[in-house]
């Protein structure tokens, strides 16, 4: 039996009323393209009634190709842009992906190809709707025919992009190590002032402190989130119980990650880990005053997205002259491998490590170094940054401790990068 074969592609090219959209379809006439293709055409919907793709009257192009308006025809208007500029726009290209070897001459007859269009009601202009429509339609056969993307591409690519239409680009912890700001003073006034001032980088994540979080409960988060709409935000809720509620009120306020105490039970760790992943925002726990936090770890069904190693204040204060900052910090960060190691066997398909390691306790510069050559994925600065005098200064000097460039749009010229750009088997480029 003849192999039965199926392509998928997709462009979008131009801006504004005029721009093109294309999804399409490709494949053997005797598969699923070709029923497809037939029920479309011996069954149109009202509005979105196909039509074959014509150069011209009288001549189609080959493969055969059928045109879906994707936006609904409601006047002659409408219609005149689908069987005028697109229609032909979507032939020729179609006619110039055979010649220039893009669609084999030996497919020609055996495959049929359905092509959706978006014309925007408003547009106006033929010649862009002809040539956003043209280029399109020849990107996307393109891209089908070579299977694009490469899973490298999307793993590359998917924390980065930020979509036309939603607007918005609500972040994930993909591109460690991070400085995470700790906003614990409980003054909103001076908090909101802190984050103003931090420099921009993708680098920089924001929490909010327990003692913040307490004060004003999530009033504190959805101020913060005004003055920083597309910043990762951490809520400290240290969560000892009840963590699937208090998870609810951080995630309706718009967190992108929640912690827990390591101290809770192991069944109500489970509980707020499954929660957060549920809801699609990270889980921390957070081992401050664990004994073995490695021992604990090993307690729970659910993987966390951080694991926070936590040396308190008070237990730095108080231990002063006992042992040195210096050594107690190095003490606790030694687990920062002993917890990679936990977890080595649940790597992501990309390679990257399924759990992060965040540490916190004193974190300048000067001690940060330690932190990271330990394998350290988020360093959690207080009051080295939120209390700091230049605030930019500040952070400045911890991003400097950072390897690699701190901004990730530096090295892009282009809002779309070239489809080349991570090519299929080269394996992932992450910086």
């Amino acid at each position: 039996m003849a192999k039965n074969e199926f392509f998928i592609g997709e462009a979008l090219i131009g801006e504004g009323e005029n721009l093109a959209h294309i999804d399409l379809i490709i494949g053997s006439k005797d598969g699923p393209v070709g029923i497809s293709f037939a029920n479309a055409l011996s069954t149109p919907s009202k509005g979105h009634g196909a039509l074959l793709a014509a150069i011209r009257p009288n001549l189609l192009s080959k493969p055969v190709s059928l045109i879906v308006p994707k936006v609904t025809v409601s006047d002659m208007e409408d219609a005149n842009k689908i069987f005028g500029p697109a229609q032909a726009a979507v032939a020729k290209g179609i006619a110039d992906a055979v010649e220039e070897g893009l669609i084999p001459l030996n497919k020609l007859d055996e495959w049929v190809l359905i092509v959706s269009v978006f014309i925007h009601p408003a547009a106006k202009d033929y010649r862009k709707i002809y040539q956003f429509n043209y280029g399109a339609t020849k990107l996307a056969i393109q891209r089908a025919l070579k299977s694009y993307p490469p899973i490298e591409k999307i793993f590359y690519d998917k924390d980065r992009a930020k979509h036309p239409v939603a607007g918005i680009r609500v972040p994930r912890l993909w591109r460690p190590p991070y400085i995470q700001v700790a906003l614990d003073h409980p003054a909103l006034e001076k908090q909101v002032k802190v984050v103003k001032q931090l420099p921009k980088s993708d680098r920089i994540i924001l929490e909010i402190g327990t003692p913040f979080l307490k004060k004003y409960g999530m009033e504190s988060l959805k101020q913060i989130r005004e003055v920083a709409k597309e910043k990762f935000i951490v809520a400290d809720l240290k969560t000892l119980d009840v963590g699937k509620l208090e998870v609810d009120f951080a995630f309706d306020a718009t967190a992108d990650a929640v912690v827990a105490s390591g101290l809770a039970a192991s069944a109500s760790l489970d509980k707020f880990i499954l929660e957060a992943q549920r809801m699609g925002i990270h889980a921390f726990v957070d081992t401050m005053e664990v004994e073995n936090p490695i021992e604990k770890l090993k307690s729970l069904k659910q993987t966390p997205d951080v694991v926070i190693l936590h040396r308190a204040i008070d237990v730095e204060q108080s231990a002063a002259g006992e042992i040195s900052h210096d050594a107690a910090q190095k003490a606790r960060w030694g687990l920062v491998p002993k917890i990679k190691e936990l977890y080595k066997g649940q790597k992501k398909a990309s390679g990257k490590d399924r759990v992060l390691v965040a540490v916190a306790g004193g974190i300048e510069p000067k001690t940060a170094t330690y932190a990271l050559e330990q394998g350290a994925d988020i360093l959690i600065v207080g009051r080295f940054i939120a209390s700091a005098k230049d605030v930019e200064f500040a952070m400045r000097r911890m991003l400097g401790v950072l390897p690699g460039y701190q901004d990730i749009d530096l090295k892009r010229i282009h809002s779309e990068d070239d489809d080349s750009s991570v090519e299929n088997g080269g394996g992932p480029k992450w910086d």
